[in-house]
């Protein structure tokens, strides 16, 4: 019995399809250089070779190579020891909303941590014990939430605590707090547009096409503090509440770009979490995984493209030539020679410096009588002479002995540290470039930096910086370095196993 007119056609579609994969699949591998080991570079590696070894059309990705001019992995995301103990210094908290994050915890088996159950951290605005916070305005605390329950409060007491804070901020602050509450949930609606299947979220080229498509770019050209009053929020809460979170997640003020003022809104939202030991475990965990090829102590000090490919020569004096080059870590600070050269909007980085204090704070310097008056998270206003922008207990040790973590604008001098604090048995001081200074309207580098296969990850970042900002930036890199090398005039569809597809697209949450 002879085949059907529909059968052959299937049959010689099916035998194409297979002709076209055997070609993809046999052409030579493709080798990617990154540069920087943070979650950026860490997550493009990742998604490059999960989106293209379990792909049938495309051939597979794994000849990559990240280099990290540091020691140690992570990037901004690191680690401090004071006391004995470990802490984190740069990236310190993870939205629960953040899924790129979440999945990379669960494939890694990292063990987690939420704000209930971790020491205090100053971005996650809880401790182990409570939810203590002040607003200082250099003299005396202008608002404080309840002090925590003593261990001889009674049962009820300890229960209703939680509910007790919520309606001392509520009088204080009133329906402002809900509407506050909406505009970030409006935000993260849009951003979790970025977590779509492929069919419906496109590649894109440029910063300015990825936050139009969400519905988030016009936040990028406003201040927060004139989307804040567009959304009703009251001048008391913009003045306190909102600008000391701005402080301490951006160590900013209201004037903030309204994307990244909204982002850092979200970093006081409830079920933030970290990786126990460190969230620089997410990029180790990553980078092993991918078994990418881990260059430590080696930076890059030029980039030159040799027609078809690049040439990255290193600090150690070794050259390396590679296919695709993704820049992982932000130009603004970086000395590096790109040639031919590239066009790349100015951009300051906020430096952030973090100081670690094991002692005591000096209650008077609080106008307090006791250092038990002191909260346990001491946020500031936008005034000239408040040399800090938070004080934060990380771990208590006893009545008398704590490990403190500060951010401040300017380095911190012993002189004043000393007169913050009654004792000082340790100190550790680090300045981070941590992120851009925000101005509305942002400006944005190109994703391609040279119209051929040299990315930039850190592009995004002038919309907003985070763990999980970075990580989409990459995921979208990462497509678009497959999609261009795959059609190089047009961005091909990404065809991927149905197993693959579901770890994605996280159908699982």
């Amino acid at each position: 019995m002879g085949l059907s007119r529909t059968a052959l056609l299937l049959l010689a579609v099916a035998a194409l399809s297979l002709l076209s994969a055997d070609a993809a699949l046999s052409a030579p591998a493709t080798k990617v250089c990154v540069l920087g080991s943070g979650i950026g570079g860490s997550s493009v590696a990742h998604f490059l070779k999960q989106y293209t070894c379990e792909s049938v059309t495309t051939p597979c990705i794994d000849d990559i190579r990240i280099f990290e001019r540091r020691e140690k992995v992570g990037g901004r995301m690191a680690t401090v020891t004071i006391g004995g103990d470990t802490f984190e210094a740069g990236a310190s908290i993870i939205h629960p909303k953040n899924l790129h994050a979440v999945r990379f915890a669960r494939l890694l088996n990292l063990n987690t941590k939420t704000g209930d159950d971790s020491d205090s951290d100053p971005k996650s605005n809880v401790s182990s014990s409570s939810s203590w916070f002040g607003i200082w305005d250099g003299s005396v605390f202008v608002f404080q939430t309840l002090p925590p329950p003593s261990p001889s409060s009674s049962a009820i007491y300890r229960k209703m605590y939680p509910l007790l804070n919520s309606l001392v901020l509520a009088w204080r602050y009133g329906f402002s707090l809900l509407r506050m509450d909406r505009f970030v949930k409006e935000m993260i609606e849009r951003f979790i547009l970025y977590y779509n299947d492929f069919e419906s979220r496109p590649v894109f080229e440029t910063v300015e096409e990825m936050l139009k498509w969400s519905g988030l770019y016009g936040l990028t050209h406003r201040t927060l503090q004139e989307e804040l009053a567009d959304a009703g929020l009251s001048s008391r809460l913009v003045s306190e509440l909102v600008t000391v979170i701005t402080r301490i997640n951006y160590g900013q003020s209201v004037s903030i770009s309204g994307l990244a003022g909204a982002v850092s809104l979200a970093g006081s939202d409830s079920g933030l979490w970290s990786v126990e030991g460190g969230n620089w475990q997410l990029a180790a965990g990553l980078i092993s995984h991918t078994n990418a090829t881990l260059h430590l102590h080696e930076g890059i000090d030029s980039i030159s493209y040799a027609g078809g490919y690049y040439v990255l020569n290193s600090t150690k004096g070794n050259s390396y030539a590679c296919d695709v080059t993704v820049i992982a870590t932000p130009l603004d600070e970086l000395n590096m020679t790109i040639s031919p050269p590239i066009s790349v909007p100015g951009r300051s980085l906020q430096h952030t410096f973090t100081t670690f204090v094991r002692g005591l704070l000096n209650p008077k310097y609080f106008g307090l009588n006791s250092a038990s008056e002191i909260p346990d998270l001491v946020g500031t206003l936008e005034l000239p002479d408040i040399p800090f922008s938070c004080i934060s207990v990380l771990k208590k040790y006893s009545e008398e002995d704590m490990t403190y973590k500060m951010f401040s604008r300017a380095q911190l001098a012993d002189v004043l540290l000393d007169q913050i604090f009654s004792k000082r048995k340790e100190t550790v001081r680090i300045n981070w470039p941590a992120y851009p200074h925000y101005e509305a309207p942002e400006v944005f580098a190109p994703i391609v930096l040279d119209g051929l296969h040299l990315y930039y990850i850190n592009s995004f970042e002038s919309a907003a910086s985070t763990i999980e900002t970075s990580a989409v930036a990459a995921e979208n890199v990462a497509r678009l370095i497959i999609s261009r090398i795959s059609s190089p005039s047009a961005n091909a569809p990404l065809i991927i196993s149905p197993h693959s597809a579901e770890g994605i697209l996280h159908t699982d949450l």
